[in-house]
């Protein structure tokens, strides 16, 4: 249609000030068959799209002849008029044109998750700022499209659902900015975030609140959104506890019990749900070494769950590697004494080296071991037996198992009733330990994971199919899986090209059968910084549907709906960076990740997230420490490619200095 101009003076909500600006409109229809999320295609929706230029710019006509009329609008008390009067402030002050996007939903329903637009708007090129204006569980208002001129803002605003602030970039009008945008909502939001039905409240106890909001705030988030309440069960002293703090919104309640992992953890944990003054739905946590006092837990007090026993073979490492078909490659020890006797007999003088030692409970590839000969095989199942022998429920077992060559992955994957309805591959990049040289002193820390995967679509799809096999195997039915496994006999490689490691297919053919060699099954979604990098690339959140699994088979429709990825996915390539401890001391300059962007600030527009773990005052162990913890870690963006994405990694790696006292 032809836009509509006009000079608007706008009188601003809660106040008797006027704003004038100039004003361009134009309506973009959005048309499905589908209104609601029983389909797989997203809902019927249009969007407003107004160009908005201080008033004392000329760049509105743009070559027209035609003088703009001159409206007065007194904004509603809502909060479109709101964001919009914002805005507009913002456009004023800042003396340049922009784009205001407001959303309007042609049917009634409820939004899967109230802030789905600000979710899956994330790192969207040109978005400066995003508003939802549903609460959670709310009913969605509807309105039939319509061409709105300036004059008739009014008779629409209350029943926007949201809206954004766009950039007009210098080489493109508003018309081009409005149908760039229109690319990026196809994409984004072709997945059915309206539900049909109304959303009832819900209710979780979570069990062990992480150690600080910078590594949970998403998942927190996530839980209000989907309209779930959250009563925490941790130990006293911890930093959600105060019913006045700074942080107390993101729980309903929290109960103050012992949640170290003995002999009366789940008896605890059954107990405070019991005692809790209002129902609960579900009990969930994403701590490895609670998972399965947690699904006992859940088993006692008639929950949605997962068998305890399939917690127990995952965060077993010994019973995962005997569950497989090759398991017969593998050795398993209840303790370090069984060696000798195993050393001393045939199995010992079939020992293949290089051989890989771990502890059968562990995470963090922590006291992880490649070992050449008989001797270093001796010490390293010393020092895995050792590595959790006195904790709360001491754990002694040992796994040795071949040292397997070929890219490793981490392989996240969604199954709901045994079906696959997600997953993503991530390459994870060669570590110390898988040096040809390296001794048994060589860790396996991460140094770099990148998304997506370069692997060939055909051991993508190997991937997938023998990692479901597997989390059947051991129990489970659903659930959100982060795995850790090789392909062996990979057509791929890791080769350095320009000073930039990455993976190529080889040059030789493809001589030996490929195959997926397991090493772990973790029954929880990966870890925070992996959790937020699949977000923001791909637009799936774990947290929120490990969330709505531990409700129960009422979410099966919310669940289906939030496991789309952006129809154009991924939005980026990217690196997760881990800046390991090389040196040990007492951590001297305060904050050496927001040092590096003082110095170099064209990088953070590419760093869409990170953290430094280790800050001023800490002490770092260096690299022999009893704990794998990293110094800081940076998800590094480029829309250009993998190879521009590798390359600002290593920047940073190489940029990153800091003092130790």
């Amino acid at each position: 249609m032809a836009r509509q101009s006009a000079v608007l003076s706008v009188c601003l909500p809660n106040t008797d000030d006027f704003l004038q600006v100039n004003i361009d409109t134009r309506s973009t229809e959005f048309p499905n068959d589908a209104c609601h999320a029983e389909s797989d295609t997203w809902p019927h929706y249009w969007v407003l799209d107004m160009a908005i230029w201080p008033a004392w710019s000329n760049a509105l006509n743009n070559g027209g002849d035609k003088t703009p009329s001159t409206l007065k609008l007194d904004l509603p008390n809502c909060a479109s008029s709101l964001f919009l009067s914002n805005c507009m402030t913002t456009i004023a002050e800042a003396r340049n044109p922009k784009l205001i996007r407001l959303i309007f939903s042609c049917a009634r329903g409820y939004l899967v998750r109230n802030d789905f637009l600000l979710q899956r708007l994330e790192c969207c090129a040109g978005v400066e700022r995003v508003e939802t204006f549903i609460a959670p569980r709310n009913t969605v208002p509807h309105v039939a499209f319509r061409h709105v001129d300036p004059g008739q803002l009014n008779e629409v605003l209350s029943y926007a659902i949201g809206g954004l602030l766009g950039q007009i970039l210098e080489v493109e009008d508003w018309e081009a900015a409005s149908f760039r945008l229109n690319g990026e909502f196809k994409s984004r939001f072709s997945f059915p975030w309206l539900h049909i039905d109304p959303i009832p409240h819900r209710r979780i106890a979570w069990v062990q609140g992480r150690e600080n909001i910078g590594v949970s705030r998403r998942a927190y988030e996530a839980a209000r959104a989907l309209g779930v309440s959250i009563v925490m069960i941790e130990n006293a002293g911890h930093w959600l506890e105060a019913d006045h703090g700074p942080y107390a919104h993101l729980r309903e309640a929290f109960i103050p019990v012992s949640i170290e992992v003995d002999g009366g953890f789940t008896q605890r944990i059954v107990d405070a749900v019991r005692s809790y003054k209002y129902p609960v739905d579900g009990l969930m946590t994403i701590s490895d070494v609670r998972l399965p006092g947690v699904a006992k837990a859940c088993e006692i007090l008639d929950l949605p769950t997962s068998p305890c026993t399939a917690y127990q073979n995952a965060g077993d490492k010994a019973k995962t590697r005997m569950l497989e078909d090759d398991a017969s490659e593998s050795l398993t020890l209840s303790s370090a004494a069984e060696l000798s006797s195993l050393l001393g007999g045939e199995r010992g003088q079939q020992l293949v080296f290089p051989l890989v030692v771990k502890p059968s409970l562990g995470w963090n590839s922590d006291c992880v071991s490649k070992v050449s000969d008989q001797k270093e095989l001796v010490e390293a199942v010393r020092r895995a037996s050792e590595r959790h022998a006195y904790a709360a429920s001491p754990s002694v077992g040992v796994v040795i198992e071949p040292y397997v060559e070929g890219p490793e992955v981490d392989a996240n994957i969604v199954l709901l009733d045994g079906q696959m309805v997600y997953f993503d591959i991530e390459d994870d990049f060669p570590t110390k330990g898988d040096a040809p040289d390296a001794g048994m002193d060589a860790n396996f820390q991460e140094t770099q994971v990148v998304l997506p995967s370069k692997l060939p679509p055909d051991e993508i799809h190997l991937l997938c199919e023998s990692l479901r096999s597997s989390i059947l195997r051991q129990g489970f039915t659903s659930g959100v899986f982060h795995c850790e496994a090789r392909v062996r006999n990979s057509c791929m490689h890791y080769t350095d090209r320009d000073g930039i490691l990455d993976m190529e297919k080889k040059k030789e053919g493809q001589a030996k059968e490929r195959s997926i060699y397991l090493h772990e099954i973790n029954a929880r979604p990966p870890g925070y910084l992996e959790s937020v990098a699949v977000m923001l690339t791909h637009g799936v959140d774990y947290y929120a549907l490990r969330i709505l699994l531990c409700l129960g088979s009422n979410e099966r429709r919310r669940i289906h709906a939030l496991s789309k990825p952006f129809r154009d996915s991924p939005q980026f390539h990217l690196c997760i960076l881990i800046i390991p401890q090389t040196r040990a001391g007492v951590m001297k300059t305060e904050d050496a990740g927001a040092d590096l962007f003082r110095c170099h600030p064209e990088l953070r527009q590419h760093v869409p997230d990170y953290d430094t773990y280790l800050k001023g005052g800490e002490i770092l162990e260096g690299p022999s420490a009893r704990s794998l913890w990293w110094i800081a870690n940076f998800s590094v963006t480029s829309r250009i490619g993998r190879l521009e994405c590798l390359r600002r990694a290593q920047f940073i790696q190489k940029n990153f200095v800091y003092e130790l006292e």
